[in-house]
Parts: C-alpha cells; structure tokens; sequence
C-alpha cells in the first residue's frame, strides 16, 4: 500500500514538471521576478510618491496633485523641458544620418570589413562612460584641442562650455560619437536589400542620389522608425554627459531633464517632486512616440 502511495506521489511529480506550461514558467522566473522586483513595483511606488511631499527616509506626506500644479509653475522645469527637446531634435537626426552614413560605407565589400565595423562600433561601448566624458570635457574645453584651433581661426574666447548658445554642442557631438548600434541594425538593412532593384534602377537611368531617395530610403524606413524610436528616447534620458561635462551650465543651458530630476531628489531631497517630474517625461516620451508611429503610415513602406 505505502509503496503504491509512492509510486503515484511520483508520477504525479514527474507529470507536474513535464507539463510545457510549468517548465517555462520556471525558466521565465528570473525575469519575471527582477521585473517586478526592479520595475513594476518601483514604478508603482514612484507614481504614489508623486502625489506626495517625500523625503528619502521620512515618511511620505500625501498632498494630492499639488506637486504637478507646481510644475506648471516652475521656471527650471520648464526650461530643462525646453532644452532637452531642443537637445532631442538636433542630437537624434543627426546621430541617424551619421550611423547611416557609416553603413552604407561598410556595406561595401571589402577585405577588411570586419574589423571596420569593430572599430566604429568601439564608441557606442565607451562613449556614455564617465571616463570618456571626462576626456570630451578636455577637448572642448576652453585649454582644449577644439578651442585652440578654433582661436587659431581668428575666434578670440570663444569657449563652448561658458557660452549659452555653444555648450549643448559638446554634447550633441559626443552623443552623435554613440553611433555604433544604430549603425549596425542600418548595415543589416541595407544588406536586405535586393540588388535586383538597384541594377534595374541604373538600367532606367537613375544616378546615385535617385536611387538612394527612391530606393534606399524607402526599404530601410522600418529601421528607420526603429532607431528613431529608440534614439529618442535615449535622448530623453541622457543624463551622464551633461552632468559629467556642464552640469547643466552655463545658467541651465544643459539642464536636462533627466539632470534635473536627479538634482531634485537627491541633491534638494525632494524626491515627490522629482518623481512627479518622472511621471511627467514618461508621458511626454509616450505622446512623441505615439505620435511618431501614428503618422509612420505616410513615410513607412513595408513590402509585404
């Protein structure tokens, strides 16, 4: 009897984890778990602390919408708003006109081609370190390389980092440096397309220009809306140069966003304050990219 009790205890054991739907739950705990663990459940407390008058280590003081009313009326905010986009609409374009650039010379067939993408890909691993940020501060700096050929032009104190106008330039550059990853998914784009069409293009007549705006730029649309996409908000969040190379100076010219929320909560401690400005970036970057995928109808060609 005990050993017929036995034998069911462990066919049913073995049934439970043969069954498909229990094995892949196990191996998906870990993520599950981290994700809640470092992801929902931190949202969630941020989204309450929002509505909050909260310190870190105090308890939190619930004040309703009080935090998002005074948004609205703080200059700081508003102005980090402001250069953030401004940052955004010139760092992003230019960073995907540079990585397509890149591409399409490397997908030209050569001997060394593998090591050139090496090479180029080099600075998207390195480029946000605060060490590379520290030597991009040197280079643009008013004793900097940059700076000195610029004064050998004839430009007398000129200094990008104690210029309003000039400083967020540095950082543009040093994000369009970060080329690497859009530059590859443009390289296995490109490489999707057919020669087919672009024989038949030159057939016709067409030069290189026509056949990169009539065939090129249509193909690789899809990608294009994806590292849009993915550039943007990555641009939202950029935080490591500007605090490493400006610190959002001169007078706030490069207080971006993401700058401005961690000097909220962590240097003034208003960490209900910061996490409502959070919860205020994540609904302008959701707006933007709904945006951007409700009109990629009109400039998105799938050939299916």
């Amino acid at each position: 009897m005990e050993a017929s009790r036995k034998t069911r205890s462990a066919q049913a054991s073995n049934g439970f984890f043969n069954n498909d739907n229990v094995v892949g739950y196990i191996f998906a705990a870990p993520f599950i778990i981290s994700f809640l663990c470092l992801t929902m459940i931190p949202m969630g407390l941020s989204l309450y602390y929002s509505f909050c008058n909260y310190k870190i280590g105090a308890l939190p003081d619930f004040i309703g919408v009080q935090n998002y009313l005074n948004l609205m009326k703080d200059a700081t905010f508003v102005h980090s708003l402001l250069v953030t986009i401004q940052y955004v609409v010139i760092g992003v374009p230019l960073k995907l006109v540079f990585a397509l650039f890149i591409a399409m010379l490397l997908t030209k067939p050569t001997k060394a081609q593998g090591f050139y993408r090496a090479v180029y890909y080099i600075p998207s691993l390195i480029g946000g370190s605060v060490a590379v940020a520290l030597v991009w501060k040197q280079l643009f700096g008013s004793r900097g390389p940059i700076v000195s050929i610029i004064k050998t032009l004839g430009v007398k104190g000129f200094n990008f980092f104690g210029s309003t106008t000039w400083a967020f330039l540095p950082l543009v550059l040093c994000n369009a440096w970060q080329f690497g990853s859009s530059m590859l998914i443009f390289a296995s784009g490109l490489k999707q397309i057919p020669k087919d069409y672009y024989e038949a293009a030159e057939i016709d007549g067409a030069g290189v220009v026509r056949r990169f705006f009539s065939i090129t730029l249509p193909i690789l649309s899809p990608i294009i809306l994806f590292n849009l996409i993915m550039q943007l908000i990555s641009g939202f969040m950029t935080f490591t140069q500007a605090q490493i190379i400006t610190d959002g100076g001169p007078n706030y010219a490069t207080n971006y966003i993401a700058l401005n929320i961690f000097k909220e909560g962590f240097a003034f401690q208003h960490m209900g304050y910061a996490c409502a400005q959070s919860w205020v970036m994540l609904l302008i970057m959701a707006a933007v990219t709904g945006i951007i995928f409700k009109t990629s109808s009109y400039w998105t060609f799938y050939e299916n």
